[in-house]
């Protein structure tokens, strides 16, 4: 076992490195909601980060030839920027995007298309048409018209073809072919197929290519438009809580046509100023399967400073300042953010920090006052605040450069989940700057930062999918971004194999799915997805190989998944230990550790408590009556429970055998008591003869 490298699963915590030592510093970065107000749909699994003295470089005082220089007018700060990005990733040629939303401009804009353009367009449309009708032939035949795009060069086809190939699309299953193919649009700078190449370097431990490319597109994610702020641009929504569907979640996500979200607009019509503000945040935004829509958010916001709203106000700055849904303006961006700030509004000092600095819209640039707003802002916990104040003393603008202070408070701003710190920590990380360099860190923290980018905009479309009961689409989109790494969307489309399965729409080698082609590629991504940390699929892994479903028993294999399950407190995942270590399977035989499992189970989740309590039943038989006929008894339960479970499904379950088996349990239970209080008065008087008057 542990020599199969390659196979290991890489948990995104290096947790189990630094346990032992000295601990210095705890540092959750989690994906921050916009507000309190709005909670994620579903939580993003969190990224922890553990560090110890020697994770710090002792001597940072030298200079570094990667230390960026004393430039208050570089890319660090470009959150406002007056250029927007030279291209937008979310339109480029490759983009699935303009095919799904009609209200996209066409990927090639206004030049007309190529041969290859047309046939990768046409291909990739007609795919999309026939996933969500469950036509096997008409995806074969898109399936080819994307091979033709790809022979003729076109990158977007190539990339296509590789997730064809890598899933077994219409076509012979190949991870080679699908890296080669992801190879050559990656190099003519197709990024979702960076993105994949990435994903495929890191789950090779190939940490130095993964490293590389992730920079890269955490770079073009931060400098995208479509990154506002510091909340995701789509939230992950899981499809499934365990074995059922995540019905609470889905139904947040319904955009204009949740019940909540209409409820929250008929309250702003009638003045409620929350409402106002909560309808502003939605849109500005695109949270909960809502739109963007910058104009809708500015019209809300200002609805709102109407209404003596504080919090509006720091957002009316940031629209202005940012050109969002209004001509771009900083004087009044200047102004709504000093209202805001004398409201005690803490974080539009940062905004203000942020004008001084580049010298927009007040009278010139003042690096002390800028130092000031950024320290007020860090003072009221901030992360903002936090990650400006890192970048002054990394690059040593109006203070002395001090590595060790920068990497300090761009740790406390990866703790609030702060993009650009993650971004900043990963790059020092990268470097060995104030860090020893490691980069399997750097490649987990770049990897966080690039999924933010607008190519995670499939995960929108792929849960409408599936709200609109498209499920088809939905597994197909969800399965192209499972290919570029998201675990999520491995999840989500793991699930909906499984769940869907008896449906037309998992496409294989040849025409639909068989059986084994849908468990293997249902395995393969909850495989996947366990590798980043995703305990129930560890679980489920550690299930398929425990019982050969759908690849061989294994069980060394099962104990692995389970252990890896395990490690994230999986209380089902203790007790599958505790029973492999009770039985000797895949483990050793050892009832000492048997109950150690056993015990965590139920201290992790109490509701675990009776099937413990059977469990440490049986241990306490084995240990004591060792082959006896209980423990044959007991050994031979696995075999017998299938039997049981059918007769009671078929049978027990039935409306009227399970009237007569209950007055049945009712007569049994009476006799029972009668004849134990016969038994509880006969010891009671021990000299008295049978059948005489009590």
């Amino acid at each position: 076992m542990q020599n199969r490298r390659r196979s290991r699963p890489v948990v995104p915590t290096p947790m189990a490195r630094v346990r032992h030592r000295h601990l210095l510093l705890l540092v959750a970065a989690v994906a921050a909601a916009a507000s309190a107000l709005l909670p994620c749909a579903s939580a993003v699994r969190p990224f922890v980060l553990v560090l110890s003295r020697d994770d710090f470089l002792k001597d940072t005082a030298g200079a570094h030839p990667s230390l960026p220089s004393a430039d208050a007018d570089s890319d660090e700060w470009d959150d406002f920027d007056d250029e927007s990005p030279a291209t937008d990733p979310l339109l480029s040629p490759s983009s699935w995007v303009p095919l799904l939303d009609p209200a996209s401009a066409s990927p090639s804009g206004d030049e007309p298309d190529s041969p290859s353009d047309a046939l990768f367009v046409a291909g990739v449309r007609a795919m999309l048409s026939a996933a969500s009708a469950g036509d096997d032939a008409a995806f074969a035949t898109a399936a080819a018209q994307i091979e033709a795009a790809a022979t003729g060069g076109h990158p977007g086809a190539q990339s296509a073809l590789a997730f064809l190939s890598g899933a077994g699309m219409t076509r012979p299953a190949s991870r080679s072919r699908a890296f080669l193919l992801h190879k050559f649009a990656a190099d003519a700078g197709d990024l979702q197929s960076k993105m994949a190449l990435a994903y495929s370097f890191f789950r090779q431990e190939m940490y130095e290519e993964a490293v590389t490319l992730y920079a890269e597109l955490a770079e073009a994610a931060l400098t995208s438009s479509l990154i506002s702020k510091e909340p995701p641009v789509i939230e992950p929504v899981r499809l499934h809580s365990g074995t059922e569907e995540n019905k609470e979640a889905l139904r947040k996500s319904r955009g204009e046509d949740d019940e909540d979200f209409q409820i929250t607009e008929y309250q702003a019509q009638r003045g409620n100023t929350v409402a106002m503000h909560k309808l502003g945040l939605l849109y500005y935004y695109g949270l909960r399967g809502v739109r963007r829509d910058y104009g809708k958010a500015y019209h809300w916001f200002s609805k709102a400073v109407e209404k003596g709203d504080t919090r509006a106000m720091e957002l009316l700055g940031e629209i202005y300042a940012r050109g969002a849904g209004v001509e771009r303006n900083y004087t009044e961006a200047y102004k709504w953010l000093t209202l805001a700030a004398k409201q005690q509004q803490y974080s539009a000092y940062n905004g203000l920090g942020y004008l001084y600095v580049k010298g927009y819209g007040v009278e010139k640039k003042n690096l002390t006052k800028a130092k000031e707003f950024f320290e007020i802002a860090a003072e009221h916990k901030e992360h903002g605040g936090y990650y400006n104040l890192g970048v002054l003393y990394l690059k040593g603008i109006g203070v002395k450069r001090d590595v060790m202070t920068a990497c300090n408070f761009f740790l406390r701003a990866v703790n609030a989940g702060q993009p650009k710190a993650i971004y900043q920590v990963a790059k020092l990380f990268q470097k060995g700057v104030g860090l020893k360099r490691n980069l399997q860190m750097a490649a987990v923290m770049y990897k966080s930062v690039a999924e933010r980018g607008p190519w995670s905009s499939l995960s929108r479309w792929a849960l409408e999918s599936y709200l609109k009961g498209d499920i088809g689409k939905a597994l197909l989109l969800y399965s192209r971004m499972a290919d570029l790494g998201y675990e999520v969307a491995q999840s989500n489309a793991a699930w909906i194999l499984d769940r869907y399965g008896d449906e037309s729409i998992c496409m294989g080698e040849s025409g639909f799915c068989t059986d084994m082609e849908r468990h293997l590629r249902a395995h393969a991504l909850w495989w996947q997805a366990s590798e980043q940390g995703n305990e129930h699929a560890a679980l489920l892994i550690g299930d398929a190989y425990y019982y050969g479903r759908g690849v061989g028993r294994d069980y060394e294999r099962a104990a692995e998944a389970y252990m890896h399950a395990q490690s994230q407190s999986n209380a089902q995942a203790m007790f599958n230990l505790g029973y492999m270590h009770e039985h000797g399977h895949g483990l050793p035989l050892d009832l000492h550790l048997a109950k150690r499992y056993y015990d965590q189970a139920v201290e992790v989740d109490p509701a675990a408590k009776l099937p413990v309590m059977l469990a440490l039943t049986s241990l306490w038989i084995r240990k004591n009556y060792d082959g006896s006929f209980l423990v044959h008894f007991i050994d031979s339960l696995p075999e017998v429970y299938p039997v049981v479970e059918e007769w009671v499904e078929d049978v027990l379950m039935d409306e009227g055998n399970a009237t007569i088996f209950t007055l049945f349990a009712c007569l049994v239970t009476v006799l029972y008591l009668r004849e134990r209080q016969r038994r509880q008065a006969a010891a009671a008087n021990p000299q008295q003869p049978d059948g005489a008057p009590n």
